[in-house]
Order: C-alpha cells, then sequence, then structure tokens
C-alpha cells in the first residue's frame, strides 16, 4: 500500500515536538538543515554564513561541516562534496510548543527588506498546500537577492511565518527574551492581534510571527554561481555537535 502524502505543515510538528533546545543553557536537540557544496567551495562559503550571522540573515551561527563519505542520519556525503549542517528556523516552533503554546505554521516564503528592515512577503507557499519545503523551492526559482541584503541592507530573502493565540502572548514574550540571549537569532518581526503581518493575514485573535530562513546563507551562496544543494529540515542533532562559524 502506498503511503499517503505528508504535507509540510504535519512534517513541521512531528520535528517541532521533538525540540529539547533550552536557549538559556544552550544544549538540547535542535532541527537542522542539511545542504552540500563542492569541496573547493568551502572557503567561500564559510565566509558567506559569517556574513550572514553577522548581519542577521541566518537563524544562527551554529553551524556542522561533514566531509565526503561521512554519515549523517542516514545519509552518506557524496564524493568531491562538503556538508553543511545549519538550524533550521522550525526549531523556534519547537520551543513555543514545548511551553504549552499551540502554534499553527503558516508558510514559507521571500521578503522584502529595505535598509535593513522588513517591508512584505512577496511570495509565499502555504505548508498545508504544498509536499516540498517552500524555502527549498524558492531557492532553486532564484528569487531571493540575499547578497545584497548582507551588503547594502536592501533586497530579498528566505523567511517564514506562523500564528499562536493572542492569549499566549506573555508566554511567548518569555520565549523571546531567552532567544534573545541564546545562539538563535532568527526572528524578523512580531505582529499585533488580528493584523495582518507583512502583507500575510492571520485568523481572529492570532499573532504572527515571522522568522528569518535557515537556508538563506545557502541561497546566498547560489547567487553567486557556485552549486549547491539544501535539504530543509532534514532531522535533529544536539547543538553540543555544532561549533560557532566565527570560530572558523
Amino acid at each position: 500500500m502506498t503511503p499517503p502524502l505528508k504535507f509540510v505543515n504535519h512534517n513541521i510538528e512531528d520535528y517541532a515536538i521533538q525540540v529539547t533546545f533550552d536557549p538559556a543553557a544552550g544544549e538540547g536537540r535542535i532541527v537542522y538543515n542539511l545542504s552540500l557544496i563542492k569541496n573547493e567551495d568551502l572557503d567561500f562559503a564559510i565566509s558567506i554564513l559569517k556574513d550572514a550571522n553577522k548581519t542577521g540573515v541566518s537563524v544562527s551561527g551554529m553551524v556542522k561541516f561533514y566531509t565526503s563519505g561521512e554519515k549523517v542520519s542516514d545519509f552518506i556525503i557524496p564524493k568531491g562534496c562538503t556538508g553543511i549542517c545549519t538550524m533550521c528556523s522550525i526549531t523556534f516552533d519547537g520551543l513555543l510548543i514545548r511551553r504549552g503554546i499551540p502554534v499553527n505554521p503558516i508558510g514559507g516564503g521571500v521578503v522584502e527588506i529595505e535598509n535593513r528592515n522588513p517591508i512584505r512577503f512577496t511570495h509565499i507557499i502555504l505548508y498545508e498546500h504544498t509536499t516540498i519545503d517552500p524555502l527549498q523551492v524558492l531557492i532553486s526559482q532564484k528569487t531571493t537577492s540575499v547578497t545584497n541584503v548582507m551588503r547594502r541592507g536592501s533586497g530579498n530573502i528566505l523567511a517564514n511565518i506562523r500564528e499562536f493565540h493572542m492569549e499566549a502572548e506573555p508566554l511567548v514574550g518569555q520565549v523571546l527574551d531567552e532567544l534573545s540571549s541564546s545562539s538563535y537569532s532568527g526572528i524578523l518581526e512580531v505582529g499585533i492581534p488580528n493584523v495582518p503581518l507583512l502583507g500575510v493575514p492571520v485568523n481572529p485573535q492570532y499573532i504572527a510571527i515571522a522568522a528569518v530562513g535557515g537556508t538563506n546563507p545557502m541561497a546566498a551562496i547560489r547567487e553567486a554561481d557556485r552549486w549547491v544543494q539544501t535539504q530543509a529540515m532534514k532531522g535533529l542533532m544536539d547543538i553540543s555537535e555544532m561549533e560557532e562559524i566565527r570560530d572558523f
């Protein structure tokens, strides 16, 4: 019997409930993205990851590199390639769920940035209507200008959006406070009840939060015409296995 199609919103729930990351202690399991680059592009990729972290277009500065032949969960890094694990922004949804805050993941898309301020989503793919991660799709469509945002403060970056009930606002505030002193830096914008955020409508009595997409550095690598392949939400990893990109 063929298994039924699994939409991305269900994948997000599956991974988010397994997150054990404690931002204050800097330990626990996070959701990661796995990207492949050519070995000869490693130095270039490191410089992009550093810039992305410095300019706030990546979720976190935590990273793990794998060489050809090494195994990441059930996946073997192919010959001639380097694997890069970065934190996925779905980790944030996991933090909210751990606090007992029901989260409704809405979708992923492209956000227009002007002078380092998010203006609006120009494209969005709803999680409940797709079986492929939206940011993976949008990277392949070359819809970003992450490099421009890093260098000049204006352009298009990848982001995603979720909503929670306004009654949970104080609890969400606590989580955001904890994140502000942690290795997670991916919050783009927080909305107000019943008001669309960056052009995306919310349900009555709900508040939306937009987060930076974890695959933005990979989009920047691709913008430089380098080969890169990304699998968003690849699995779960203990953050203690990762290192700060600034240490490279």
